[in-house]
This record gives structure tokens, C-alpha cells and sequence, in this order.
């Protein structure tokens, strides 16, 4: 059984911080909300996100699983306005999960969950150096260093945050200095990430007023942010600089 109300953009920004890296996933249900865990197909980035139950307007559940085709939801989830709300209610008989806005009423066929990607071991990383930035100032630099390269370096440095990218004849280079950074841990860090996954990831980024980065040396790049109380976390794995 699961029954529930949400503001009708806060679950379009959720999904769509997920669809950025995959087209299908597992909702795990419990009465604490709704989770879930995957990993994008060339296993290079993964997502967890978080809908607590107290995000909802109207949440009532039973532990089970539900398989979700995203871009359909998404799809629908577009036909909102904003301000609206969204009214779920699970079918278990017909394998079919109910959606209501307004006065439009959809049937979204489910998926079974065994034919979903397994989700994947997030791995648990102590990773030395740790900064908080702002999720637009995040996505503004995402978006600069694409205009010279397809891969960007992230570091920390006694200054602060950096962020160096180059290309075949430009260049590119962010400093922020530790007392403009909305915190700082630091750390012996610099890792080399792809733009691709960096700039699907920043569009979700962008919408969060403080998104944490905890870096390494040569190392995962974590990113944890929150979209109107969603708990947010990806994953994405270095790589190899040339020399």
C-alpha cells in the first residue's frame, strides 16, 4: 500500500536530479519515505536520493518496491504547474502507480523491479578535503569550463577551491579563496572528472544554495546537496590525467 501528496515541484526536481544519470530505477518504500540507489550504465557515476517522509504533504505506506520508468514519469510530472500537487496512490493488483494534478488524472504502468539494474554498493570513502560552494556559482563554472574542454580539474589548495580546465588553444580557471567559500575542510586534493557527467549533474546542482564536494587525490568526487529538503548524493569516478 502506498498512498501520497507532494508539492508537485519538488518531485519533478528530484526525478529530474536522477534521470540525469538514468532512465530506470528501484523506489525502495518504507513508512520513513521513499530511497533509492543506481548507477549509470557505464558505471562511472552513482545516486542516492532521499524523500523523507515529512517531505510530503500526505504519506502513508507499507515496506515494498516499486520499479519506475523516469522519463515517463517525468513526462508527466511536466503537465504541473507550480504550486500544484501531485497525488500518488499504488495499484498492486495492476502494477500500476495513479498520479493526480488537478484536475488530470494518469495511470503509469510500473515496471518489475527484478528487471532493474541491481543497485549498486555506495562505497564509503574518507575523503580528506571537503568544500561547500554555492550550487548556482557551481553550475556557472560547470558551464564555463565546457566552452574549452570535455574534462575539468577539481582541487584544493592553501588559498581554497579550485577548478582548472584546458583545451587544444583556451583555457579556463576558477579560484575561490577560502573566506568566500561557504566552508571548508582542507585537504590534499586535485582529480580530473568528466564535463559530460559534471554538467547533467549541475543542472540539478544549480537549484541548491549549498552543495558540499569532498575530494581526494586522484579520488571519487562526492557531491551532496538538498533540493527543498531532498537528500541528494552522487558519485562520479576521476579520470586518468594525461601527462
Amino acid at each position: 500500500m502506498f498512498k501520497a501528496v507532494i508539492d508537485a515541484e519538488t518531485l519533478r526536481d528530484s526525478i529530474e536530479a536522477v534521470s540525469s544519470l538514468v532512465d530506470e530505477v528501484k523506489f525502495t518504500i518504507s513508512e520513513r519515505g521513499l530511497e533509492l540507489k543506481a548507477v549509470d550504465p557505464a558505471n562511472v557515476a552513482m545516486i542516492s536520493l532521499k524523500l523523507d517522509a515529512s517531505v510530503f504533504e500526505f504519506f502513508q505506506a507499507t515496506p515494498g518496491d516499486i520499479g519506475v520508468d523516469l522519463v515517463r514519469l517525468s513526462d508527466l510530472l511536466s503537465m504541473a504547474d507550480r504550486g500544484e500537487n501531485v497525488k500518488l496512490e499504488l495499484d498492486e493488483e495492476g502494477h500500476k502507480l495513479k498520479m493526480g494534478v488537478g484536475s488530470l488524472s494518469y495511470t503509469l504502468s510500473l515496471i518489475d523491479p527484478s528487471a532493474i539494474r541491481k543497485e549498486p554498493r555506495i562505497p564509503d570513502l574518507d575523503l580528506p578535503a571537503h568544500v561547500t560552494v554555492s550550487g548556482t556559482e557551481l553550475r556557472r563554472a560547470v558551464k564555463a569550463a565546457e566552452k574549452v574542454s570535455d574534462h575539468v580539474i577539481m582541487g584544493v589548495s592553501d588559498e581554497g577551491f579550485y577548478m582548472e580546465a584546458k583545451g587544444d588553444i583556451d583555457s579556463f580557471k576558477l579560484k575561490i579563496p577560502s573566506s568566500e567559500l561557504l566552508g571548508l575542510k582542507p585537504g590534499d586534493a586535485r582529480s580530473l572528472f568528466s564535463l559530460d557527467y559534471l554538467s547533467d549533474m549541475s543542472k540539478s546542482l544549480g537549484k541548491s544554495q549549498e552543495v558540499k564536494l569532498e575530494l581526494g587525490l586522484d579520488y571519487p568526487l562526492r557531491i551532496g546537496f538538498k533540493i527543498k529538503e531532498v537528500e541528494i548524493n552522487y558519485l562520479l569516478a576521476p579520470r586518468i590525467e594525461q601527462e
